[in-house]
């Protein structure tokens, strides 16, 4: 086995387990059903925004190309957008079941991406993961809510999406950290301590939730919308930014991060986003079931393949 599949898989299995662990304890009832919706709101609104903030605001990034690397994220996210507008009236699918085609293109699950980059490259992997979330969370967001406006049953304003992108947490999480990065702010000790304790908690927790989330009675809605989006997910979107790190010059740790957060499974978040404004909701799960499911066998491909070629 060459050595970069290896160092993937050993990444791999441990966060596949503890998923699994999430799938077994819900449907095992061990913990009441009220447990996981509360955990993954505590997750998302407190433990990951607590992560992003810490692991950006610590991170040593002089070495990172940061434009470039901003390029070879959000240039491919932002060409697959465009892609799929464009042959959108030959799909044949409703302008609802598009925008879950859509988010399982180019929305991508935090968690599994911290999950990784803290295993394969430890605390630096902790901050370009961040880096990468403070790229991908607003440009993605800002792109699905421009889809549900053109093709979603609801019709979200101007205002409302403004509202939502200034108050998402990992967006304000994400902000802090870059505050404090490009500040170099005093931090006092017991504060930076408190963070990184709370923001620990995000992987593991967020895990279990995501293994939770499972919903494999979903996967007979609209085949081709479920295998396009898959496509774009993990060939398209992961092609693309491997091409642009290549064209850019963007190598090692930084580019294995832009590959990696490409290739992701989508997040259950496209699901809430889906159900709140007029999307195909049962598309969307099971776009999310699948990619997640898939991404066990797709993730050490392309991992193994980028730390072949650039790292």
């Amino acid at each position: 086995m060459p050595a970069s599949l290896a160092l993937v898989l050993s990444a791999l299995v441990p966060v596949v387990l503890v998923i699994a662990l999430g799938w077994a304890l819900r449907h095992a009832g061990v913990l009441a059903e009220a447990f996981w919706a509360g955990a993954e709101r505590l997750c998302y609104v407190v433990l990951l925004p607590a992560f992003l903030a810490h692991g950006l605001g610590t991170a040593d990034l002089g070495a990172v190309p940061l434009a470039r690397l901003a390029v070879s994220i959000v240039g491919p996210i932002l060409a697959v957008s465009a892609l799929l507008a464009v042959i959108r009236p030959r799909l044949a699918i409703s302008g609802a079941a598009f925008t879950s085609v859509f988010q399982g293109s180019i929305r991508f699950n935090n968690y599994l991406g911290l999950a990784f980059a803290t295993a394969l490259l430890g605390a630096p992997g902790v901050g370009l993961a961040a880096v990468a979330n403070g790229l991908i969370v607003p440009t993605v967001n800002v792109l699905s809510v421009l889809a549900f406006a053109a093709f979603g049953t609801a019709r979200p304003s101007l205002a409302g999406t403004l509202k939502a992108l200034a108050t998402n947490p990992l967006i304000l999480g994400t902000a802090a950290g870059a505050v404090w990065q490009a500040t170099a702010a005093p931090v006092p000790g017991v504060v930076a301590g408190a963070l990184r304790i709370v923001g620990q908690a995000a992987l593991p927790l967020g895990l279990l939730c995501v293994g939770a989330a499972f919903t494999p009675r979903v996967l007979g809605a609209e085949p081709r919308g479920i295998l396009l989006a898959c496509a774009m997910k993990f060939l398209v979107l992961p092609a693309l930014t491997a091409a642009a790190c290549l064209a850019l010059g963007v190598a090692g740790a930084p580019a294995l991060i832009a590959v990696l957060f490409a290739a992701l499974p989508t997040a259950t978040s496209a699901y809430i986003l889906s159900r709140q404004l007029g999307g195909d909701a049962a598309l969307m799960s099971a776009i999310t079931t699948l990619q997640t499911l898939a991404s066990v066998a797709t993730l050490p491909l392309t991992l193994a393949l980028v730390l072949a070629v650039t790292v």
